[in-house]
């Protein structure tokens, strides 16, 4: 009874915060972000906010940075947040078919709409960077739905919330935990599947270089790709810098495009896991601030024969 009362209260705080943000306009959506990320950055106690977890995974990832740089990129990552729940809050209202080329600007479009018509299974990936929930969006509106792999919340209010939010351009939604036939059985139909591939993977993983570092990554997409001779369709959902006169802008773009029938590699799954995760880096590194550095991306670290091998590679 109690955990069911905690779940409601959450519910309905989260609702209430959602109606605050439904409210203001863009420029003052912007400017309470601006206001909770000093107040997450100066008044909350730094262990509650995981900001030892950010700055760590900030100076592996540019050591070139000094302490007040990655200070301002910590600050600019809570904006960033603050801003991407105001933008969910808005979604349902201000994106439309219609007014689609007013919010997205695309970026190497060809190359998706190639893939997405090849009739073939297509996976679409990004991390948790930018707007991610606005890309699927996006993809929904066009008419190429797709089954959306994503965590299941503990709080089945918030859970339901998010559920239809992303079903509402025609997606279908498939619980992360146990996702595996599922996926098989949408890839077998030819369909496509987004999902986000950016977390440490623990030793299930295969480690790959991220921002210079092994990280312990999916290989499951990899294999799903080859076994089934999907294309990996890499992209993300950037805020742009500007705002539009109705809503933000934001640049939806393809990193990149990987066809696993045009690897030539003794061991394509390594190969497949390590492209996406450099085009993923490469988005990252055009905005950081807009980018999740509170995931223990580097949480779990190569044994011995992992270290060895990219020790060859950097050396080769």
């Amino acid at each position: 009874m109690w955990r069911n009362l905690r779940y409601r209260g959450e519910y309905l705080v989260f609702r209430m915060l959602l109606c605050v943000w439904q409210i203001l306009p863009p420029r003052g959506c912007a400017r309470l972000a601006k206001n909770l990320a000093w107040v997450i950055c100066n008044l909350l106690p730094r262990k509650l906010t995981r900001y030892q977890v950010a700055h760590d995974n900030l100076r592996q990832a540019f050591s070139e940075k000094n302490e007040a740089e990655i200070d301002q990129t910590i600050h600019d990552m809570w904006v960033h947040l603050f801003r991407l729940l105001s933008e969910i809050a808005h979604l349902p209202r201000k994106l439309h078919l219609h007014n689609t080329y007013d919010v997205i600007q695309f970026h190497n479009r060809p190359d998706a709409v190639r893939a997405l018509l090849s009739n073939r299974p297509v996976l679409l990936l990004s991390g948790h960077y930018g707007n991610w929930e606005m890309a699927i969006s996006v993809f929904g509106l066009f008419g190429f739905q797709m089954g959306v792999v994503a965590r299941e919340l503990d709080n089945p209010y918030l859970q339901n919330w998010f559920a239809r939010f992303r079903q509402q351009t025609g997606h279908q939604l498939i619980a992360k935990k146990n996702c595996f036939d599922d996926m098989l059985e949408l890839l077998e139909q030819g369909g496509r599947f987004a999902l986000l591939g950016d977390q440490d993977a623990g030793r299930g993983g295969i480690f790959v270089e991220f921002f210079g570092k092994p990280a312990s990554t999916l290989k499951t997409i990899a294999l799903l790709a080859q076994q089934y001779n999907a294309l990996i369709c890499v992209g993300c959902s950037r805020r742009l810098p500007e705002r539009g006169e109705y809503w933000e802008r934001f640049e939806l773009a393809v990193e990149e495009v990987i066809d696993p029938q045009q690897l030539d590699t003794d061991n394509p799954i390594l190969e497949i896991t390590q492209k996406y995760t450099a085009a993923l880096e490469r988005a990252v590194r055009r905005a950081p601030e807009q980018y999740f550095w509170l995931h223990k991306r580097w949480k779990t670290a190569p044994g011995d024969r992992e270290a060895r091998r990219l020790a060859r590679k950097k050396a080769a």
